[in-house]
């Protein structure tokens, strides 16, 4: 099951190790090794996501994930957006950008780092969308009940979420502003970037998500439609056959998944000039590094694991909303790559364990039910 799984990322490490050793010796190695597991640590919380949305979907739709999705993410996200920064913030034609990324890597690190604002505040409004979408819900399973239970009430407020999104763009952007201009203002003119960038994320989530939710509300209604016919069926013997999300309403999730998969790998992306202005060995490193991201997220939904660990889902969205606050606080700080992977990482172990526990109580308090129904004598 493993093999099956990780196969193919498997074969991808040793071709983009080997590729680096050709390319720069035993460094280029070292360098695309170490990207490889930045872009791991920080995509758990994505693959995990990824996973909740993808066991929706139906068999052909998830090996479109895998195979047309992959080199969105692979080449899409990690070779061509960052020649796509630096093309746009310099106005640029796409082959001087290539020529510059090649020739001058110096100067093409700075772009980047100089179009940072604005990946940030798009990418970071954009995840802090799933994450307030997600706590303002009110869900039958809950994982810190104590903070959940009065955040779903408040999530009864129509458009709480845009409103609150809408509120820290603003701060943000503003406190950019000031920053800028108590500094010099080399990146006074950037506010309003970071601002309009912002929107832009937002107005995308919105899109892309409302598109999603409104198709797989139209399966809904046929899964209701259909429930007479399973129930039917399971009293006749027959299997009973989930729902799986097809058609348009698969399309649109895909698209989600991709602008989903497009906002997690800014912080890889951008951390990984922290390492390497290179951008072949970014390519290798990142691309090796997504590669297990999908596998992961297969893995998941093939072992059942979300079912299994019920809490998980909420410790990556937790994530995802940590991401989204240091997306944005690093538009004026810089924060280390090492403490927004290691933050990820930590709240999903948490909610794992979390999960461990509840599984372990569930199954005593199941035993004991059986020893009380069965009127037997149950010794620890």
């Amino acid at each position: 099951m493993v093999l099956k799984t990780f196969g193919w990322s498997f074969a991808v490490t040793a071709l983009g190790l080997v590729a680096a050793v050709f390319y720069g010796g035993w460094t280029a190695f070292g360098i695309v090794a170490i990207l490889s597991i930045l872009e791991i640590s920080l995509s758990f919380d994505n693959a995990v996501v990824n996973a909740g949305i993808l066991k929706k979907m139906n068999a052909f739709w998830q090996k479109i994930f895998l195979t047309i999705g992959i080199l969105i993410a692979v080449f899409g996200m990690r070779l061509v957006f960052p020649v796509v920064i630096v093309a746009i913030s310099a106005q640029l034609g796409p082959i001087e950008a290539v020529d510059l990324a090649l020739t001058d890597k110096d100067r093409y690190q700075e772009l980047v780092t100089d179009a940072h604002p604005s990946i940030a505040a798009f990418g970071g409004m954009f995840l802090l969308m799933i994450f307030l979408d997600f706590i303002f819900e009110d869900r039958d399973i809950k994982w810190l009940a104590w903070l959940e239970r009065p955040l779903a009430k408040l999530g009864k407020v129509d458009m709480l979420s845009v409103c609150i999104a809408l509120i820290v763009l603003l701060v943000s952007a503003i406190t950019f502003g000031a920053h800028a201009h108590q500094h010099g203002g080399a990146h006074a003119d950037k506010a309003e970037t970071v601002l309009l960038a912002g929107i832009a994320g937002l107005i995308t989530y919105m899109i892309v998500g409302g598109l999603s939710g409104y198709f797989e509300d139209k399966l809904e209604e046929e899964e209701e439609r259909e429930h007479e016919e399973e129930e039917a069926a399971a009293r006749s013997g027959k299997p009973k056959s989930a729902v799986k999300l097809a058609g348009k309403a698969a399309f649109f999730m895909f698209l989600y998944l991709e602008v989903l998969d497009a906002s997690f790998s800014f912080d890889g992306v951008i951390g990984a000039f922290a390492i390497t202005n290179d951008i072949v060995l970014m390519a290798l490193g990142l691309g090796i590094g997504a590669m297990y991201v999908r596998s992961l997220t297969v893995y998941l939904v093939r072992q059942g694991t979300l079912d299994d660990y019920v809490y998980l889902e909420h410790g990556a969205h937790y994530a995802i909303g940590a991401l989204s606050i240091i997306l944005l606080v690093t538009i004026q700080y810089e924060i280390h790559e090492v403490i927004t992977g290691l933050v990820g990482v930590a709240l999903i172990a948490w909610s794992f364990w979390s999960s461990v526990r509840r599984n372990r109580a569930l199954a005593a308090a199941e035993g004991e039910s059986k020893c009380n129904e069965t009127e037997a004598v149950c010794t620890p």
